[in-house]
């Protein structure tokens, strides 16, 4: 008996490392961006996200190289005050603040008998200095990044600290208006939100009338007309995109977003019916004909019946709508452009063509995934009766 129970344990180990693998693959790394996502711009420049439970100081590299001449303030030497942003302005990379270094200073090194710092040393001096000039290095947590992704701020402090300090000469108005500045995550995320609920409630509703036609209306060629539901699931979206297209341009639907709900609705129909059919066949037929001898109609069955017991079914199927919609890019890219942008198409504009704003990226990434995680984990008891729903056989 105790070697059966020894060999039991043992035969599953192999199934909980693989769990625990597949949870530490999705944790660690949505961790990870959450820690970034709250790390001032200079930290998460120079450092990793890992670093915020270790002892070193962002200021490490610059008490090292700098500190014994500049002093730990930076404002030892008048001529050269490094808490000055005009100056600092001047050195914002590695490669100017290096040759800087390297230049004589009253005939002798610019750095005396100190070590010349490293290009990663360098710029995370050039990255410190920006941000003790500008006010942003007392805390290693801030909530800067996303107030800056909502309203889609790129200056060159924060979006709080230049309207406490900056506001009218940079003309900012610094109210909730500036939560729908076409530019921030604020206005992508209503304009996903306001695409999103329509195209996901619009499949189900109409997939639970078809899944009942199917299941228990009697009529000739719904099992070829089934079948060519079944069919039409993989058809790639990719083919209609064209003709669509031009279908829209001539209803004048382009760039609206009853185009984009039409479009969502139509390819989540074969595999919502599919998955309504299938669960609302495998509910037990003497309820239905209970029902049918007390002289309820077909929508009294479905009303008082099908809902209710289907509300499994239902709700994994908007899981899956909801997250299939929310994280479009393609479709809502072809029928609205950059002109009503989505919360995907938005995450991309928050990084430049040069490599900058990693800061925002990671705040925006992090909006974008917070809603499609409320709604999973809310609903995630219906998620495995959703998927073996559309593997019972009616």
């Amino acid at each position: 008996m105790k070697r059966d129970k020894i060999n039991r344990v043992l035969g599953r180990i192999p199934t909980h490392f693989i769990v625990i693998f597949t949870i530490l693959i999705w944790v660690v790394p949505t961790f990870g961006l959450l820690i970034t996502s709250i790390r001032p711009v200079q930290d998460v420049n120079t450092t990793g996200w890992w670093t915020v439970f270790s002892s070193q100081e962002a200021n490490a590299p610059y008490i090292q190289s700098c500190a014994a001449c500049h002093g730990a303030d930076g404002k030892t030497i008048p001529q050269a005050d490094l808490s000055n942003p005009e100056l600092t302005a001047k050195y914002p990379r590695s490669l100017q603040l290096l040759a800087l270094l390297r230049k004589d200073i009253d005939g002798k090194p610019h750095m005396g008998d100190i070590p010349l710092p490293t290009s990663q040393e360098a710029a995370d001096i050039a990255s410190y200095l920006r941000g003790a000039s500008s006010g942003e290095v007392s805390s290693r947590f801030t909530t800067s990044n996303y107030v800056d992704a909502l309203v889609g701020y790129r200056g060159r402090n924060s979006y709080l600290q230049d309207c406490s300090e900056n506001a009218q000469s940079l003309d900012l108005k610094c109210d909730a208006s500036d939560l729908l500045n076409p530019r921030g995550m604020g206005r992508a995320f209503l304009n996903s939100l306001f695409i999103t609920i329509p195209a996901t409630i619009l499949p189900i509703l109409f997939a639970a009338f078809a899944g009942y036609a199917f299941a228990w209306m009697h009529f000739k060629g719904r099992f070829i007309l089934f079948a060519i539901l079944v069919g039409l699931q993989v058809v790639p979206l990719q083919m209609t995109l064209v003709p669509i297209s031009r279908l829209y341009a001539q209803m004048g639907l382009n760039g609206t977003f009853l185009g984009v709900w039409l479009f969502h609705t139509g390819f989540g129909m074969p595999y919502a019916i599919y998955l309504m059919r299938n669960f609302l066949g495998s509910l037990p037929s003497d309820l239905f004909e209970a029902a049918y001898l007390d002289g309820a109609s077909h929508w009294t069955a479905f009303t008082k019946l099908v809902i209710p017991l289907a509300m499994p079914a239902i709700a994994s199927l908007g899981i899956f709508q909801f997250l299939w919609v929310w994280n479009d890019l393609l479709v809502a890219l072809v029928f609205l452009g950059g002109t009503t942008p989505v919360m995907t198409y938005q995450i991309s504009n928050m990084v430049t063509s040069l490599g900058a704003g990693w800061h925002l990226l990671t705040a925006s990434a992090f909006l974008s995934m917070l809603l499609p995680m409320i709604v999973f984990f809310a609903f995630q008891r219906y998620f495995v009766r959703g998927m073996m729903a559309g593997a019972v056989k009616g």
